[in-house]
C-alpha cells in the first residue's frame, strides 16, 4: 500500500510540471469545463431552493380549499356553500377567503388583493378600512412607502384611495411581492361582492392524517365544487419547477456532448510534443498503465477543479445574487419579479449527479484516446 501511495504521489509531481509546460491548453479547458458546470449547477440549485421555498410558503396553507365551479371555470362560493361544510369532522376551522387579481396598467403588473384571514389579526397583517398593506413589489413599482396613498382602479370603474399603512417585509418577498392586503369592506366594494359571495373556501384539518378523508367529504357534500389539498398544490409546484430545470439541463446536456467531443479530439490531437514525451517515458521503462494512470492523474486534476470553481461560482451565483441568469426561466417572467434571497439548498444526490455529468464525459472522452497512443511502439511514437 505504501509503494503504491508513492507511485501515486511520484505521478501526480511528474503530471504537474507536464501540465505547467501546456498551461495555455489545460487553461483552456479547464475554463470551459468550469463554465459548463456552472451552468449546470445553477440550474440544480435554483430548481431546488425554488422548491424547498414552495414548501415553507405552502406550510401555512390550508389544508383544503374548496373552489367552486361553473362550466369548469372557477365561480364564486357563497355563505349556503360554507354552512354546508360546518358539520364535517376533523375539521378544526372553516373560513370563507377574498382574493382577486387586478391588473395595473400604469406600472403593468397583476396584484393580488387579498383579505386577509382571521387568524391574521393577531400578527397585525389585518388593516383596516381606508388601509392597505403592499408587497415589497408593489411598494417598488409604485415607488411607496408607509403613510403615502396607493390608488386603485377597478374595471368596473370603482376608485379606491388608500393609506399604506406598512410595506411587508423583504423575507416574505417570494410569496408577497403582488400582495395588497385590504379590509374585507374595501374588497367588496371594490369588487362589488355581495356580503355573501367569496372567493372560495378554506379547511383546517386537525390530524393531517384525515386531510384527504376530508377532502372526500368535502366533495361530495359540495359536488359542484372543486376540491384542492395542500399537497396538490405542493405537487403542482414540484411538477413545474422540475419541467423547467429537466428543460434546462437537457439543454445544457448538448452542452456536455460538446464539450466531451472537445475533450476526445483534443486528446486525439496530441501535439509532437507530447506524442516525443510518451515515446521517451515509453524507451525509459514507463509500461503503458503508468502512462494512462498519468493522463488520467492530469484530466481528473482539471476536472476536479473545474467542479470545484463551476460549484463555487454557481453556489455565489444562486444564493447570493439570486440567479439573475436563470431565474426568470424557472420562476416565470413579472414585472414584479420578487427580490430575495433565495434560502440555500444542497443535498448529496445533488452533488453526486453534478459530479457524474461534470467528470465521467470527460474523463471516458480521454481514455481511449491515450490507451491507442500509450499502447504504441515507443519508436514510432518519436517519429
Amino acid at each position: 500500500m505504501h509503494t503504491w501511495l508513492n507511485r501515486q504521489r511520484y505521478l501526480i509531481d511528474y503530471t504537474l510540471a507536464a501540465m505547467a509546460r501546456q498551461r495555455a491548453k489545460n487553461l483552456g479547458l479547464l475554463l470551459v469545463h468550469a463554465l459548463l458546470v456552472f451552468a449546470l449547477a445553477s440550474v440544480m440549485l435554483l430548481g431546488s431552493a425554488l422548491r424547498q421555498d414552495a414548501a415553507q410558503v405552502l406550510e401555512g396553507a390550508p389544508d383544503v380549499v374548496v373552489q367552486g365551479l361553473q362550466m369548469g371555470r372557477h365561480a364564486l362560493s357563497r355563505s349556503a356553500d360554507l354552512e354546508r361544510l360546518q358539520g364535517l369532522r376533523g375539521v378544526q376551522r372553516i373560513e370563507g377567503r377574498l382574493w382577486g387579481y387586478l391588473y395595473d396598467t400604469s406600472t403593468a403588473g397583476n396584484y393580488t388583493l387579498q383579505v386577509p384571514p382571521g387568524t391574521a389579526q393577531a400578527a397585525g397583517l389585518r388593516p383596516e378600512p381606508g388601509q392597505v398593506l403592499i408587497g415589497e413589489g408593489v411598494a417598488r413599482l409604485r415607488k411607496l412607502q408607509a403613510g403615502q396613498r396607493l390608488f386603485l382602479v377597478a374595471p368596473s370603474g370603482e376608485f379606491l384611495n388608500l393609506q399604506v399603512r406598512a410595506v411587508l417585509p423583504q423575507a416574505t418577498a417570494g410569496f408577497s411581492t403582488d400582495l395588497v392586503l385590504l379590509a374585507e369592506a374595501d374588497f367588496r366594494r371594490f369588487f362589488q361582492l355581495a356580503p355573501d359571495e367569496f372567493t372560495d373556501l378554506a379547511l383546517y384539518v386537525r390530524n393531517p392524517k384525515e386531510v384527504a378523508k376530508v377532502a372526500e367529504k368535502a366533495g361530495l357534500a359540495l359536488r359542484r365544487h372543486r376540491i384542492v389539498t395542500r399537497a396538490d398544490l405542493l405537487r403542482t409546484y414540484e411538477n413545474l419547477f422540475s419541467w423547467r430545470e429537466g428543460l434546462l439541463l437537457a439543454l445544457l446536456g448538448a452542452a456536455v456532448l460538446a464539450f466531451g467531443i472537445l475533450a476526445f479530439d483534443k486528446a486525439s490531437g496530441l501535439s509532437a510534443q507530447e506524442r516525443r514525451e510518451i515515446g521517451v517515458l515509453k524507451a525509459i521503462g514507463w509500461d503503458t498503465r503508468d502512462i494512462i494512470h498519468m493522463k488520467l492523474w492530469e484530466a481528473g486534476l482539471v476536472a476536479t477543479t473545474a467542479l470545484l470553481a463551476g460549484g463555487l461560482l454557481a453556489y455565489l451565483h444562486v444564493f447570493l445574487f439570486g440567479a439573475p441568469l436563470l431565474r426568470p426561466v424557472l420562476q416565470g417572467w413579472s414585472v414584479l419579479f420578487p427580490s430575495m434571497a433565495l434560502n440555500p439548498s444542497v443535498d448529496g444526490l445533488q452533488l453526486a449527479t453534478l459530479a457524474l455529468l461534470a467528470l465521467l464525459p470527460y474523463l471516458v472522452a480521454i481514455v481511449i484516446p491515450i490507451w491507442r497512443t500509450a499502447a504504441a511502439d515507443p519508436d514510432a511514437v518519436m517519429r
